[in-house]
């Protein structure tokens, strides 16, 4: 039983340290809205372009059917 718990201590100890580093890495990372850092990058993009026409086409047709 002992071995099982110093087990979890080292694991708990090293979640800590994971958490610690993720914390650290928020923490430099500039506070842009993640819209602001996507803007842009489908400029152009037929495929993207594609996507908008068919969600456009599907909003309408619902919009039809609540009426």
């Amino acid at each position: 039983m002992a071995s099982r718990v110093k087990d979890l201590e080292n694991r708990v100890v090293q979640l800590e340290r994971e958490v610690h580093k993720l914390k650290a890495r928020l923490g430099r990372e500039p506070q842009i809205p993640w819209y602001r850092r996507i803007l842009g990058q489908f400029k152009d993009d037929p495929a993207f372009d594609e996507i908008v026409r068919l969600g456009r086409r599907i909003r309408e047709a619902e919009r039809r059917k609540t009426r």
